[in-house]
């Protein structure tokens, strides 16, 4: 298997300043021992405030920056919201937008898209029955095609996620990321190169990193979960995983069960709506899936926000 490149420190600050004028700088909030049902001190970055509520738009918008658009504009697969970052990239840049998504995907998240400019057409049930539909258009139609995470400057990109956490608190010994196809944990890995643990949470019917790490490689899984939605990928891509296998700590699971319960917790203390997915990185702590050392500094990436509130308040 050939290597992928691994951004470096520079490619992740050259990443940050080309983005920097379009994106937000999302805050992080400081949570007690004995908040949200964890017993240690920990800190939150909520990236689910970035634009379209999810990370996503720092990786689309760096591919789109970083190349020549032609007249066809942007397509993409998406369960949800990498497919509101491309519409928003779209409508940021004045390009038009097509996304295909799977019947996974929820009816909100496709009307959100489209809100956002983008033409959304539906195909099949999981991400990779929209991946295929996607490939066959680009051929057809000459559009950049962006690739939800199995890209270099995407992992730059989503690399600037860690870089805002860790300037922000410096003091950091672990960060908390969940993971899909890998490009937002393979981002942080790549940034804290070691420096900072990074812990990788993967909801227990979808765990296509924590697969590949125990075989070397990508490797094909299967996806049953309640955040397939945003962390359904079949296999980690190659892109994230080299960053991954070299700077990630270690990945774990979480059972749905406590995927829920920390959205509502996250509801309950702190009025946060939260998608599955998004949720996931805390549940590691709310559960005890991931259990910290005395006085360790623990850093947990919120980072999407797309979601039925119904599902949460009622």
């Amino acid at each position: 298997m050939t290597r992928e490149a691994i951004p470096t420190l520079d490619d992740i600050a050259k990443a940050a300043e080309l983005i920097a004028p379009y994106i937000r700088r999302t805050p992080t909030i400081e949570i007690g021992a004995g908040e949200l049902g964890i017993g240690c001190d920990a800190v939150l970055k909520l990236e689910l405030l970035q634009h379209t509520g999810s990370f996503k738009p720092r990786g689309a918008l760096h591919r789109a920056l970083t190349n020549d658009i032609g007249p066809a504009g942007l397509v993409a697969a998406s369960g949800g919201n990498h497919g509101a970052a491309v519409a928003w990239v779209g409508s940021t840049l004045a390009m038009q937008a097509e996304v295909f998504v799977p019947g996974v995907s929820p009816q909100m998240k496709r009307d959100h898209i489209a809100s956002l400019g983008a033409t959304v057409k539906v195909v099949g049930d999981l991400y990779d029955d929209a991946q295929q539909a996607c490939d066959e258009r680009a051929a057809e139609t000459g559009a950049f095609q962006i690739h939800p995470f199995n890209h270099f400057a995407t992992v730059a990109a989503a690399g600037t996620v860690a870089s805002e956490f860790v300037e922000a608190h410096p003091d950091l010994d672990t960060i908390l990321v969940a993971a899909g196809g890998g490009g937002l944990s393979a981002g942080v890995a790549a940034r804290c190169r070691n420096d900072i643990k990074v812990v990788i949470v993967e909801p227990e019917g979808s765990r296509c990193v924590g697969a590949a790490l125990d075989a070397g490689e990508p490797v094909d899984v299967s996806v049953e979960s309640i955040a397939a939605d945003s962390l359904g990928a079949k296999r980690v891509g190659t892109a994230p995983f080299a960053a991954i296998s070299k700077y990630a700590d270690q990945a774990i699971t979480v059972p749905d069960e406590a995927i829920k319960a920390a959205q509502h917790q996250l509801w309950a203390s702190l009025r946060l709506i939260v998608e599955p997915g998004g949720a996931a990185a805390l549940a590691a702590l709310t559960s005890g899936a991931y259990k910290p050392s005395q006085g360790e500094r623990v850093g947990v990436i919120v980072c999407g926000a797309n979601t039925d509130p119904a599902n949460i308040v009622s």
